[in-house]
Protein backbone atom coordinates (compact mmCIF):
# COMPACT_ATOMS: atom_id res chain seq x y z
CA UNK A 1 0.00 0.00 0.00
CA UNK A 2 2.89 2.43 0.69
CA UNK A 3 5.20 1.15 -2.36
CA UNK A 4 1.42 2.36 -4.42
CA UNK A 5 0.74 5.88 -2.75
CA UNK A 6 5.07 6.85 -3.54
CA UNK A 7 3.95 5.44 -6.96
CA UNK A 8 1.29 8.03 -7.16
CA UNK A 9 2.61 10.81 -5.81
CA UNK A 10 5.59 10.16 -8.07
CA UNK A 11 3.42 10.16 -10.95
CA UNK A 12 1.09 13.35 -9.83
CA UNK A 13 4.58 14.86 -9.69
CA UNK A 14 5.77 14.63 -13.72
CA UNK A 15 1.73 15.36 -14.27
CA UNK A 16 2.12 18.75 -12.26
CA UNK A 17 5.40 19.60 -14.72
CA UNK A 18 3.64 18.62 -17.45
CA UNK A 19 0.73 20.19 -17.08
CA UNK A 20 2.60 23.40 -16.69
CA UNK A 21 4.65 22.83 -19.68
CA UNK A 22 1.74 22.25 -21.90
CA UNK A 23 0.11 25.68 -20.49
CA UNK A 24 3.15 27.76 -21.08
CA UNK A 25 3.49 25.52 -24.69
CA UNK A 26 -0.22 26.93 -25.52
CA UNK A 27 0.50 30.34 -24.60
CA UNK A 28 3.61 30.28 -26.81
CA UNK A 29 1.17 28.41 -29.56
CA UNK A 30 3.88 25.54 -30.15
CA UNK A 31 3.33 22.07 -30.43
CA UNK A 32 3.09 21.12 -26.46
CA UNK A 33 4.69 17.57 -27.08
CA UNK A 34 7.92 18.55 -28.42
CA UNK A 35 8.13 21.39 -25.50
CA UNK A 36 7.41 18.30 -23.13
CA UNK A 37 10.27 16.07 -24.81
CA UNK A 38 12.54 19.13 -24.55
CA UNK A 39 11.84 19.72 -20.81
CA UNK A 40 12.25 16.05 -20.01
CA UNK A 41 15.43 16.20 -21.95
CA UNK A 42 16.52 19.02 -19.25
CA UNK A 43 15.41 16.79 -16.34
CA UNK A 44 16.81 14.07 -17.72
CA UNK A 45 20.04 15.20 -17.64
CA UNK A 46 19.97 16.96 -14.06
CA UNK A 47 20.30 15.63 -11.01
CA UNK A 48 16.86 15.83 -9.10
CA UNK A 49 16.62 13.49 -6.59
CA UNK A 50 12.17 13.55 -6.74
CA UNK A 51 12.50 13.19 -10.65
CA UNK A 52 14.81 10.01 -10.19
CA UNK A 53 12.19 8.65 -7.90
CA UNK A 54 9.54 9.98 -10.40
CA UNK A 55 10.95 8.25 -13.84
CA UNK A 56 11.55 5.21 -11.81
CA UNK A 57 8.09 4.50 -11.38
CA UNK A 58 7.44 5.55 -14.83
CA UNK A 59 10.22 3.84 -16.95
CA UNK A 60 11.65 1.04 -15.15
CA UNK A 61 8.89 0.10 -12.67
CA UNK A 62 7.66 -3.79 -13.44
CA UNK A 63 4.17 -2.86 -12.67
CA UNK A 64 3.90 0.18 -14.92
CA UNK A 65 5.73 -2.24 -17.83
CA UNK A 66 3.33 -4.06 -17.43
CA UNK A 67 0.49 -1.55 -17.63
CA UNK A 68 2.03 1.50 -20.01
CA UNK A 69 0.68 -0.35 -23.44
CA UNK A 70 -3.12 -1.55 -22.15
CA UNK A 71 -3.50 1.70 -20.27
CA UNK A 72 -2.59 4.54 -22.86
CA UNK A 73 -3.70 2.57 -25.79
CA UNK A 74 -7.00 1.86 -25.44
CA UNK A 75 -7.10 5.72 -24.46
CA UNK A 76 -4.96 7.44 -27.45
CA UNK A 77 -6.72 5.49 -30.41
CA UNK A 78 -10.60 5.60 -28.84
CA UNK A 79 -9.90 9.29 -28.94
CA UNK A 80 -8.38 9.52 -32.05
CA UNK A 81 -11.54 7.99 -33.74
CA UNK A 82 -14.15 9.97 -32.09
CA UNK A 83 -12.21 12.95 -33.69
CA UNK A 84 -12.16 12.08 -37.29
CA UNK A 85 -15.20 11.52 -39.13
CA UNK A 86 -15.06 8.34 -41.18
CA UNK A 87 -16.80 10.37 -44.10
CA UNK A 88 -13.64 12.13 -44.31
CA UNK A 89 -11.17 9.29 -44.06
CA UNK A 90 -13.57 7.68 -46.85
CA UNK A 91 -12.78 10.66 -49.26
CA UNK A 92 -9.09 10.45 -48.50
CA UNK A 93 -8.96 5.82 -48.65
CA UNK A 94 -6.87 6.16 -50.98
CA UNK A 95 -3.87 7.65 -49.73
CA UNK A 96 -4.82 6.39 -46.32
CA UNK A 97 -4.74 2.37 -47.40
CA UNK A 98 -1.92 3.36 -49.60
CA UNK A 99 0.03 4.67 -46.54
CA UNK A 100 -1.28 2.47 -43.63
CA UNK A 101 -1.13 -0.72 -45.44
CA UNK A 102 1.02 -1.17 -48.16
CA UNK A 103 3.46 1.85 -47.06
CA UNK A 104 3.69 0.04 -43.40
CA UNK A 105 4.69 -3.21 -44.73
CA UNK A 106 7.34 -1.96 -47.05
CA UNK A 107 9.00 0.78 -44.02
CA UNK A 108 9.13 -2.77 -41.80
CA UNK A 109 10.79 -4.31 -44.18
CA UNK A 110 12.75 -1.90 -45.06
CA UNK A 111 13.94 -0.61 -41.63
CA UNK A 112 14.36 -4.36 -40.17
CA UNK A 113 16.39 -5.11 -43.35
CA UNK A 114 18.70 -1.89 -42.83
CA UNK A 115 18.98 -2.82 -38.92
CA UNK A 116 20.15 -6.12 -39.64
CA UNK A 117 22.49 -5.35 -41.91
CA UNK A 118 23.75 -2.08 -41.47
CA UNK A 119 23.45 -1.81 -37.13
CA UNK A 120 24.12 -5.39 -36.87
CA UNK A 121 21.62 -6.70 -34.55
CA UNK A 122 20.05 -9.41 -34.42
CA UNK A 123 16.73 -10.68 -37.48
CA UNK A 124 14.51 -10.61 -34.16
CA UNK A 125 15.52 -7.14 -32.48
CA UNK A 126 16.13 -5.49 -36.12
CA UNK A 127 12.54 -6.15 -36.90
CA UNK A 128 11.20 -5.59 -33.26
CA UNK A 129 12.91 -2.29 -34.12
CA UNK A 130 11.25 -1.83 -37.79
CA UNK A 131 7.51 -2.51 -36.37
CA UNK A 132 7.91 0.64 -33.55
CA UNK A 133 9.71 2.74 -36.37
CA UNK A 134 6.55 1.88 -38.93
CA UNK A 135 3.88 3.61 -36.46
CA UNK A 136 3.50 7.57 -36.44
CA UNK A 137 2.46 9.81 -34.51
CA UNK A 138 0.47 13.12 -36.04
CA UNK A 139 -0.07 14.82 -32.80
CA UNK A 140 2.43 17.53 -32.93
CA UNK A 141 2.10 17.41 -36.90
CA UNK A 142 -1.77 17.83 -36.90
CA UNK A 143 -1.57 21.27 -34.19
CA UNK A 144 1.24 22.87 -36.78
CA UNK A 145 -1.02 21.83 -39.38
CA UNK A 146 -3.85 23.82 -37.95
CA UNK A 147 -2.25 27.05 -36.86
CA UNK A 148 -0.74 27.57 -40.27
CA UNK A 149 -3.84 26.24 -42.06
CA UNK A 150 -2.88 23.39 -44.32
CA UNK A 151 -5.95 21.95 -45.94
CA UNK A 152 -7.82 19.67 -44.02
CA UNK A 153 -7.08 16.52 -46.96
CA UNK A 154 -3.55 16.35 -45.61
CA UNK A 155 -4.45 16.37 -41.96
CA UNK A 156 -7.10 13.80 -42.71
CA UNK A 157 -4.60 11.64 -44.94
CA UNK A 158 -1.80 11.57 -41.75
CA UNK A 159 -4.31 11.18 -39.07
CA UNK A 160 -6.10 7.94 -41.01
CA UNK A 161 -2.50 6.63 -42.02
CA UNK A 162 -1.56 6.82 -38.11
CA UNK A 163 -4.57 5.27 -36.62
CA UNK A 164 -4.15 2.33 -39.04
CA UNK A 165 -0.36 1.71 -39.27
CA UNK A 166 -0.92 1.84 -35.55
CA UNK A 167 -2.53 -1.53 -35.24
CA UNK A 168 -0.88 -3.13 -38.06
CA UNK A 169 2.64 -2.06 -36.24
CA UNK A 170 1.36 -3.76 -32.70
CA UNK A 171 0.49 -6.48 -34.77
CA UNK A 172 3.91 -6.52 -36.21
CA UNK A 173 5.45 -5.73 -33.16
CA UNK A 174 4.23 -8.60 -31.38
CA UNK A 175 5.36 -11.01 -34.65
CA UNK A 176 8.51 -9.78 -34.55
CA UNK A 177 9.85 -10.03 -30.49
CA UNK A 178 7.59 -13.27 -29.96
CA UNK A 179 7.26 -15.98 -32.82
CA UNK A 180 10.08 -14.54 -35.93
CA UNK A 181 12.76 -16.79 -34.88
CA UNK A 182 11.03 -19.73 -34.43
CA UNK A 183 9.05 -18.95 -37.93
CA UNK A 184 12.39 -18.47 -39.81
CA UNK A 185 13.56 -22.10 -38.76
CA UNK A 186 10.35 -23.38 -40.54
CA UNK A 187 11.35 -21.69 -43.43
CA UNK A 188 8.24 -21.35 -45.84
CA UNK A 189 5.85 -23.34 -43.55
CA UNK A 190 7.11 -20.62 -41.18
CA UNK A 191 6.30 -17.73 -43.69
CA UNK A 192 2.59 -19.28 -43.98
CA UNK A 193 2.39 -19.93 -40.43
CA UNK A 194 3.54 -15.54 -40.00
CA UNK A 195 0.48 -14.26 -42.50
CA UNK A 196 -1.92 -16.82 -40.77
CA UNK A 197 -0.84 -15.09 -37.26
CA UNK A 198 -0.91 -11.70 -38.57
CA UNK A 199 -4.61 -12.34 -40.20
CA UNK A 200 -6.22 -13.88 -37.08
CA UNK A 201 -4.72 -10.91 -34.82
CA UNK A 202 -5.82 -8.16 -37.49
CA UNK A 203 -9.26 -9.47 -38.39
CA UNK A 204 -10.15 -11.07 -35.57
CA UNK A 205 -9.57 -7.60 -34.10
CA UNK A 206 -11.61 -5.97 -36.48
CA UNK A 207 -14.39 -8.44 -35.64
CA UNK A 208 -14.86 -8.04 -32.69
CA UNK A 209 -14.86 -4.23 -32.56
CA UNK A 210 -16.91 -4.09 -34.98
CA UNK A 211 -19.37 -6.23 -32.72
CA UNK A 212 -19.05 -4.37 -29.90
CA UNK A 213 -18.93 -1.08 -31.56
CA UNK A 214 -22.30 -1.81 -32.83
CA UNK A 215 -23.55 -3.16 -29.43
CA UNK A 216 -22.83 -0.08 -27.58
CA UNK A 217 -24.29 1.50 -30.39
CA UNK A 218 -27.17 -0.01 -29.72
CA UNK A 219 -27.59 0.65 -26.23
CA UNK A 220 -26.57 4.40 -25.88
CA UNK A 221 -30.01 4.91 -28.16
CA UNK A 222 -31.53 4.04 -25.24
CA UNK A 223 -30.04 7.20 -22.65
CA UNK A 224 -30.07 10.70 -23.45
CA UNK A 225 -27.25 11.09 -20.55
CA UNK A 226 -24.21 11.90 -21.59
CA UNK A 227 -22.56 11.27 -18.43
CA UNK A 228 -23.74 7.38 -18.84
CA UNK A 229 -22.64 7.49 -22.44
CA UNK A 230 -19.04 8.92 -21.92
CA UNK A 231 -18.92 5.95 -19.14
CA UNK A 232 -20.18 3.43 -21.91
CA UNK A 233 -17.14 5.04 -24.46
CA UNK A 234 -14.46 3.93 -21.72
CA UNK A 235 -16.23 0.68 -21.22
CA UNK A 236 -15.85 0.09 -24.93
CA UNK A 237 -12.58 1.20 -25.31
CA UNK A 238 -10.99 -0.68 -22.79
CA UNK A 239 -13.52 -3.74 -23.42
CA UNK A 240 -12.92 -3.82 -26.66
CA UNK A 241 -8.74 -4.06 -26.24
CA UNK A 242 -8.90 -6.47 -23.40
CA UNK A 243 -10.91 -9.00 -25.03
CA UNK A 244 -9.58 -9.06 -28.52
CA UNK A 245 -6.22 -9.87 -26.47
CA UNK A 246 -7.72 -11.80 -24.24
CA UNK A 247 -8.87 -14.25 -27.63
CA UNK A 248 -5.08 -13.22 -29.19
CA UNK A 249 -6.10 -11.13 -31.49
CA UNK A 250 -4.95 -7.18 -32.19
CA UNK A 251 -6.67 -5.07 -29.07
CA UNK A 252 -5.10 -1.67 -31.39
CA UNK A 253 -7.01 -2.81 -34.05
CA UNK A 254 -10.40 -3.86 -32.13
CA UNK A 255 -10.42 -0.15 -30.39
CA UNK A 256 -9.92 1.62 -33.77
CA UNK A 257 -12.87 -0.26 -35.55
CA UNK A 258 -15.09 -0.32 -32.62
CA UNK A 259 -14.20 3.72 -31.93
CA UNK A 260 -15.42 4.25 -35.75
CA UNK A 261 -18.40 2.71 -35.30
CA UNK A 262 -19.49 4.00 -32.01
CA UNK A 263 -17.81 7.58 -32.68
CA UNK A 264 -19.43 7.45 -36.43
CA UNK A 265 -22.89 5.21 -36.23
CA UNK A 266 -23.45 5.04 -32.79
CA UNK A 267 -23.24 9.08 -32.98
CA UNK A 268 -25.88 9.20 -35.74
CA UNK A 269 -28.40 6.65 -33.91
CA UNK A 270 -27.91 7.78 -30.07
CA UNK A 271 -25.91 10.94 -29.44
CA UNK A 272 -27.56 14.15 -28.78
CA UNK A 273 -25.07 17.34 -29.42
CA UNK A 274 -24.67 17.89 -26.03
CA UNK A 275 -23.19 14.23 -25.73
CA UNK A 276 -20.96 14.47 -28.52
CA UNK A 277 -19.74 18.08 -27.20
CA UNK A 278 -19.19 16.59 -23.79
CA UNK A 279 -17.80 12.97 -24.99
CA UNK A 280 -15.52 14.94 -26.82
CA UNK A 281 -14.40 17.47 -23.95
CA UNK A 282 -13.68 14.24 -21.66
CA UNK A 283 -11.71 12.30 -24.02
CA UNK A 284 -9.40 15.53 -24.85
CA UNK A 285 -9.21 15.44 -21.19
CA UNK A 286 -8.24 12.14 -20.43
CA UNK A 287 -5.41 12.11 -23.76
CA UNK A 288 -3.83 15.26 -22.74
CA UNK A 289 -3.04 13.79 -19.62
CA UNK A 290 -1.71 10.59 -21.41
CA UNK A 291 0.19 12.29 -23.62
CA UNK A 292 1.45 14.36 -21.20
CA UNK A 293 3.51 11.33 -19.27
CA UNK A 294 4.88 9.61 -22.47
CA UNK A 295 6.11 12.70 -23.88
CA UNK A 296 7.47 13.84 -20.81
CA UNK A 297 9.20 10.36 -20.46
CA UNK A 298 10.82 10.28 -23.99
CA UNK A 299 13.22 13.31 -22.30
CA UNK A 300 13.26 12.09 -18.95
CA UNK A 301 14.98 8.55 -20.24
CA UNK A 302 17.79 9.96 -21.65
CA UNK A 303 19.38 9.22 -18.28
CA UNK A 304 19.13 5.80 -18.68
CA UNK A 305 20.81 5.60 -22.21
CA UNK A 306 24.26 5.32 -22.43
CA UNK A 307 25.33 6.58 -25.57
CA UNK A 308 29.16 6.09 -25.37
CA UNK A 309 30.55 5.26 -28.58
CA UNK A 310 26.88 4.90 -30.33
CA UNK A 311 26.66 8.28 -32.07
CA UNK A 312 28.27 6.36 -35.59
CA UNK A 313 25.01 3.44 -35.15
CA UNK A 314 22.26 6.05 -34.04
CA UNK A 315 23.00 8.44 -36.93
CA UNK A 316 22.81 5.46 -39.15
CA UNK A 317 19.71 3.93 -37.39
CA UNK A 318 17.99 7.47 -38.06
CA UNK A 319 19.03 7.73 -41.77
CA UNK A 320 17.63 4.13 -41.84
CA UNK A 321 13.93 5.40 -40.73
CA UNK A 322 13.86 8.06 -43.00
CA UNK A 323 14.96 6.35 -46.20
CA UNK A 324 12.55 3.28 -45.09
CA UNK A 325 10.11 6.39 -44.55
CA UNK A 326 10.85 7.90 -48.18
CA UNK A 327 10.97 4.36 -50.05
CA UNK A 328 7.71 3.45 -48.24
CA UNK A 329 5.58 6.27 -49.23
CA UNK A 330 6.64 6.88 -52.59
CA UNK A 331 5.79 3.20 -53.17
CA UNK A 332 2.62 3.12 -51.63
CA UNK A 333 1.36 6.22 -52.67
CA UNK A 334 2.90 6.22 -56.25
CA UNK A 335 -0.59 5.11 -57.96
CA UNK A 336 -2.24 8.00 -56.64
CA UNK A 337 -3.24 10.87 -58.59
CA UNK A 338 -4.77 12.85 -55.83
CA UNK A 339 -1.35 13.78 -54.34
CA UNK A 340 1.18 16.38 -55.60
CA UNK A 341 4.78 16.36 -55.16
CA UNK A 342 5.01 19.12 -52.58
CA UNK A 343 2.42 17.16 -50.40
CA UNK A 344 4.32 14.07 -50.54
CA UNK A 345 7.21 16.00 -49.44
CA UNK A 346 5.33 17.14 -46.34
CA UNK A 347 3.55 13.71 -45.80
CA UNK A 348 6.90 12.13 -45.77
CA UNK A 349 8.74 14.46 -43.39
CA UNK A 350 5.86 14.81 -41.24
CA UNK A 351 5.61 11.11 -40.35
CA UNK A 352 7.29 11.36 -37.02
CA UNK A 353 7.54 8.70 -34.10
CA UNK A 354 6.21 9.59 -30.81
CA UNK A 355 3.84 8.00 -27.76
CA UNK A 356 3.35 4.56 -29.44
CA UNK A 357 6.58 3.61 -30.51
CA UNK A 358 7.72 4.65 -27.02
CA UNK A 359 4.94 2.76 -25.18
CA UNK A 360 5.33 0.03 -27.24
CA UNK A 361 9.13 0.13 -26.28
CA UNK A 362 8.97 0.68 -22.61
CA UNK A 363 6.80 -2.45 -22.52
CA UNK A 364 9.30 -5.08 -23.80
CA UNK A 365 9.86 -7.31 -21.09
CA UNK A 366 13.70 -7.27 -19.19
CA UNK A 367 14.94 -10.48 -20.22
CA UNK A 368 14.50 -9.31 -24.18
CA UNK A 369 17.20 -10.38 -25.80
CA UNK A 370 18.28 -6.94 -27.28
CA UNK A 371 15.89 -4.62 -25.25
CA UNK A 372 18.92 -1.86 -24.67
CA UNK A 373 19.78 -1.75 -28.15
CA UNK A 374 16.29 -1.60 -29.29
CA UNK A 375 15.58 1.01 -26.47
CA UNK A 376 18.63 3.51 -27.48
CA UNK A 377 17.64 3.43 -31.23
CA UNK A 378 14.29 4.05 -30.46
CA UNK A 379 14.32 6.73 -27.95
CA UNK A 380 17.03 8.60 -30.56
CA UNK A 381 14.83 8.13 -33.70
CA UNK A 382 12.05 9.74 -31.46
CA UNK A 383 13.77 12.40 -30.33
CA UNK A 384 15.24 13.16 -33.66
CA UNK A 385 12.09 13.16 -35.00
CA UNK A 386 10.30 15.22 -32.75
CA UNK A 387 12.56 18.07 -31.91
CA UNK A 388 14.20 18.02 -35.35
CA UNK A 389 11.43 17.24 -37.93
CA UNK A 390 8.81 18.67 -35.75
CA UNK A 391 10.61 21.49 -35.83
CA UNK A 392 11.21 22.24 -39.02
CA UNK A 393 7.93 21.30 -40.07
CA UNK A 394 6.56 25.31 -40.13
CA UNK A 395 9.53 26.35 -42.30
CA UNK A 396 8.70 23.74 -44.22
CA UNK A 397 5.07 24.39 -45.16
CA UNK A 398 5.86 28.12 -45.25
CA UNK A 399 8.65 26.94 -47.94
CA UNK A 400 6.12 24.91 -50.02
CA UNK A 401 3.34 26.96 -49.88
CA UNK A 402 0.71 24.73 -48.93
CA UNK A 403 -2.11 26.43 -47.28
CA UNK A 404 -5.96 26.76 -47.82
CA UNK A 405 -6.83 28.94 -50.67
Amino acid sequence: MHEFHDAFIQILILLAISITVIGIAKLLKEPYSIALVLVGLVLGLTEFPIIEEAEFYITQSDVFQATVISLFLPILLGDATLKLPFHHLYQQKKPVIGLAFIGTFISWLVIGGGAYFLLDLPLAVAFTFAALMSATDPISVLSIFKSLGVPEKLSTVMEGESLFNDGIAVVLFKIASIYLLTYIEMGWAGLGSGVLLFLQFALGGALIGLILGFILSQIIRIFDDYPLEIAFSALLFFGSYFIAEHFHTSGVIAVVVAGFMFGDYGAKIGMSKETKTNINTFWDVITLLANSLIFLMVGIEIRNIDFTGQWMLIISAILIVLVGRTIALYISTGWIKDLNAKERILINWGGLRGSLSIALALSLPQDFNGREEVLLFTFSVVLFSLIVQGLTLKPLIQRLGITKA
